[in-house]
């Protein structure tokens, strides 16, 4: 077994273990069990997220709201998820990620309880925070627990399974909120119901996760050996949970290490401006509008042109598109450069922006316009799930040093949360105020700006090392040493 220092220098013994094979068997099945309770705080992300979009209408007509109201209450969650994602993670490396899992499905199921009995939209603004509180800190725990009790050859597929089950939960709030709308939408206040059925998934977890065990990298970087081992050997093979002890033990000690760094070196010049290329590609990912869709897709083809039954069967294609965008994204990720993906990403949204826009501006009223503007959301939001969507979260994960992760990724998730919330807060008034067309001609701006930062500023990260991500980063951004002593010769 040889030994070298990890690859940020920072004197750790990196160990290259020659493991046995994750060969299948009854603790494969076990693993897969533990991946789909755990991927259900994704779904309970993706549908409440979603849920309100076809809820919004008859949420507006019973609790008389606004534009602006409207806002407020759909962005709440956003802003209460940047806050959630902060704490969550602290309270997962606190107590751990399977104690913070539980309280947080006990959390979604106050947000839901609170949210449904509401007597004003001041109330449910609140409750909406509150929600927004459990669904951050699933968005920082989930996909945490899960690659540190996959196995490595298969943690890349178990991690996306949480992604994959954020769009299928929006898919199916979109799905749930057409067929009750269809069948019972006359009936007062049935917006309550589309966001009671969130209640059975926060029940599903709480009962699933205290049936399943904890991380056992948490255990082993809190001295709890024997119960990570325990651990270990439900999800894999003995041979193969004790080998892959020594791995846990470096993994925890570099986590360890990550957490006595970070703050300092924001004084060193090129981590400030890494750190800022993350918060924009986080910025980024946001203004391409695609939660305008998530959260107002149904009111936005309404106003193009659809009747009210038919806006919210038809938001079910962006959620269809969604699923399938990302299914494609998945399968092709690691084919192509990041760069040229994400390029490639952004002028595909530029272009469907300004073909939504171009729609509502120049086509007469009716429904080849509808069908047309539907068309092209559909495609954008295709496109966008397709590229930009996976490939911001995966840059993010690939471009920091590890002395500096933690903070530099809490600081970039919470841009992007924070912008997210900033595009579902001000999307209604946006679109009372400038129409259709005018907005997406913004998202198009937007995309324009984001193509020029991504060709100047964002590294390609595939296929290189940290190494030598950090070295060209020094050489860029330090600063640059005199040419010459004062005084000498030129």
């Amino acid at each position: 077994m040889n030994t070298r220092l990890d690859s940020e220098g920072s004197g750790i013994p990196h160990q290259d273990p020659e493991l046995p094979p994750d060969t299948k068997g009854p603790h494969s099945r076990r693993l897969g069990l533990v991946a789909v309770i755990v991927t259900f705080g994704g779904l309970l992300f993706g549908y409440d997220t979603g849920v309100v979009n076809g809820a919004l209408d008859p949420l507006t007509d019973d609790l008389g709201l606004t534009a602006l109201t409207e806002g407020i209450v759909v962005s709440n969650l956003i802003f209460g998820a940047a806050f959630g994602a902060m704490i969550g993670g602290v309270l997962s490396d606190r107590h751990g990620r399977r104690h913070n899992i539980l309280l947080l499905s006990l959390v979604f199921m106050l947000g839901t309880l609170g949210c449904v009995l509401s007597p004003s939209w001041q109330v449910l603004a609140l409750f909406r925070f509150v929600l927004g509180l459990a669904v951050g800190g699933a968005s920082a725990t989930v996909p945490v627990y899960l690659a540190e009790i996959a196995p490595a050859e298969r943690r890349g597929s178990i991690v996306t399974r949480n992604e994959v089950m954020i769009v299928t939960g929006q898919f199916a709030a979109f799905v749930i909120n057409a067929v009750i709308f269809n069948l019972w939408g006359e009936t007062d206040g049935i917006w309550r119901l589309m966001l009671l059925v969130a209640l059975l998934p926060a029940i599903g977890l709480f009962l699933g996760m205290l049936r399943l065990p904890e991380s056992p990298r948490w255990l082993v970087a809190h001295g709890r050996e024997d119960e990570a081992l325990a651990v270990l050997s439900q999800v894999r093979t003995p041979e193969r949970a004790r080998a892959e002890m020594a791995e846990v033990h470096r993994l925890a000690e570099e986590e360890r290490v990550a957490k006595t760094a970070g703050r300092v070196d924001l004084g060193v010049r090129w981590v400030r401006v890494l750190i800022l290329i993350g918060a924009g590609l986080g910025f980024c990912q946001q203004f391409t509008g695609i939660n305008s869709v998530m959260y107002y897709g149904t009111q936005l083809l309404g106003d193009a042109g659809f009747s009210g039954d038919s806006a919210i069967i038809a938001n079910t294609l962006n959620g269809a598109f969604s699923v399938i965008g990302i299914a494609v994204g998945v399968s092709v990720i690691n084919r192509l450069k990041r760069r040229t993906m994400l390029l490639g990403g952004f002028a595909l949204t530029t272009t469907f922006h300004l073909l939504v826009g171009l729609s509502a501006l120049l086509m007469p009223e009716g429904t080849l316009k509808a069908w047309f503007i539907l068309v092209f959301v559909v495609l954008f939001v295709f496109s966008m799930q397709a590229t930009i969507g996976p490939l911001v979260w995966l840059i993010l994960s690939e471009m920091f040093p590890l002395k500096i992760r933690s903070l530099a990724i809490g600081i970039s998730i919470f841009v992007l949360w924070m912008a997210n919330a900033l595009v579902a807060l001000g999307f209604p008034p946006i679109v009372k105020a400038l129409g259709i067309s005018n907005t997406f001609f913004a998202f198009a701006a937007f995309g324009v700006l984001a193509l020029l930062f991504i060709a100047t500023c964002v590294p390609e990260t595939k296929g290189r090392s940290l190494e030598e991500l950090e070295d060209d980063f020094r050489t860029r951004y330090s600063t640059p040493a005199p040419l010459r002593e004062e005084g000498s010769t030129p």
